[in-house]
C-alpha cells in the first residue's frame, strides 16, 4: 500500500483531457501570435509578417482585420473590445465595432519601442510590455524596456516596471493580486504583488526556458509558451507539466464554452488541445 501511495505521489501532473490529441486549425501562416477567445465564441489570432488578424469560428478561418501594423499580442475587455500591440506603428490600439484607434504610442515625448503583449486588470487598468523585438537598435528612443500602464478613461500612460531584458508575455492571477511577466531575453518569469497605480518590484523570479506568451488557469497555475513547448507551473514556480507541440509555441489562450480548450499559436500553425482544467479567459466572468 505504501509503495502504491508513493507511486501516485511521484506521477507527473497531466492537465490534458483523456484521449485528447493536438488538432491543427486550417491554414498555414508566416508567424502566428496573440490568440484571444472572443465574446462571439470565436478565436482571433495575429499573423505578424502578414499584417493580418484572423478569426476562427470552429470551421473556417477568415480575415478579421487587415493592415494591422505587425500586430502581436491581443486581448479583450468586458465589453468585448479588442486591444492590440502593434510592432511597426509602435503603439497599442483599441478596436471597437471594427474601428481601430491608437491609445498609446508616445511616453515623455519619445516613441515606444515595440509593444508586444497586453493584459487587463479587473480594475480596468491596462498593462503592456515594450521590448525591442520589432525595431532596430538605433530606433530605440526609450531608455529601457518597460512595462507600461494605461488608465482606460484618459489613456494616461505610466511606466510601472523597468524590464530585466526583454519583457514579453504578462498575465494577472485570477484574483488580480499577482502579476506575472515573462522575460524571453534571459529566461524566467517575474512574480509581483500587484497594486493598481503602484510601481512594481518583483518578489521573485522562477526559471522558464525562453518564455513568450503566458496565461493562467482558474486554479492560478501559470501556462507558458516556451522554447520546449507549453509548460505549466505552480504559483511557486515548480514545473508541473510540459506539453510538446509540432512547432515551437509563441503564445496561447483558453477558449471554448467552458474554457477547457487550449489554443496555441506556433510559428506557421495554430493548434488546439482539450484539457480537463479550465483557463481564465480575458473579458469573461471566469
Amino acid at each position: 500500500m505504501l509503495a502504491l501511495i508513493y507511486l501516485l505521489m511521484t506521477q507527473p501532473y497531466d492537465f490534458v483531457a483523456p484521449d485528447a490529441t493536438i488538432v491543427k486549425l486550417p491554414g498555414t501562416y508566416k508567424f502566428t501570435e496573440g490568440p484571444t477567445w472572443t465574446q462571439r465564441g470565436t478565436l482571433i489570432f495575429s499573423d505578424i509578417p502578414a499584417n493580418t488578424i484572423y478569426e476562427y469560428n470552429g470551421k473556417e478561418v477568415t480575415k478579421w482585420r487587415e493592415s494591422t501594423n505587425g500586430t502581436n499580442g491581443n486581448t479583450i475587455d468586458r465589453e468585448g473590445n479588442v486591444y492590440s500591440c502593434e510592432h511597426t506603428s509602435r503603439s497599442v490600439t483599441k478596436t471597437v465595432n471594427g474601428v481601430t484607434t491608437p491609445i498609446a504610442s508616445v511616453f515623455d515625448g519619445k516613441r515606444l519601442n515595440s509593444p508586444n503583449d497586453i493584459a487587463i486588470h479587473p480594475s480596468g487598468l491596462i498593462l503592456f510590455t515594450d521590448p525591442t523585438y520589432g525595431i532596430r537598435p538605433e530606433q530605440m528612443e526609450q531608455e529601457f524596456k518597460f512595462v507600461y500602464q494605461i488608465e482606460p478613461k484618459t489613456n494616461r500612460l505610466e511606466q510601472v516596471y523597468k524590464g530585466r531584458n526583454q519583457p514579453n508575455g504578462l498575465v494577472f492571477s485570477p484574483d488580480g493580486k499577482t502579476l506575472y511577466v515573462a522575460d524571453s531575453g534571459d529566461g524566467g518569469i517575474d512574480v509581483f504583488d500587484y497594486e493598481p497605480n503602484k510601481l512594481l518590484t518583483p518578489k521573485f523570479k522562477f526559471d522558464s526556458p525562453g518564455p513568450d506568451g503566458i496565461r493562467v488557469d482558474r486554479e492560478g497555475r501559470i501556462w507558458a509558451a516556451c522554447g520546449d513547448g507549453i509548460n505549466v507551473y505552480s504559483t511557486e514556480g515548480k514545473r508541473l507539466q510540459n506539453i510538446k507541440f509540432p512547432e515551437q509555441p509563441a503564445n496561447l489562450c483558453f477558449g471554448g464554452a467552458d474554457g477547457k480548450t487550449l489554443y496555441v499559436t506556433a510559428r506557421t500553425g495554430v493548434y488546439s488541445l482539450q484539457l480537463y482544467v479550465a483557463g481564465v479567459m480575458p473579458g469573461f466572468s471566469n
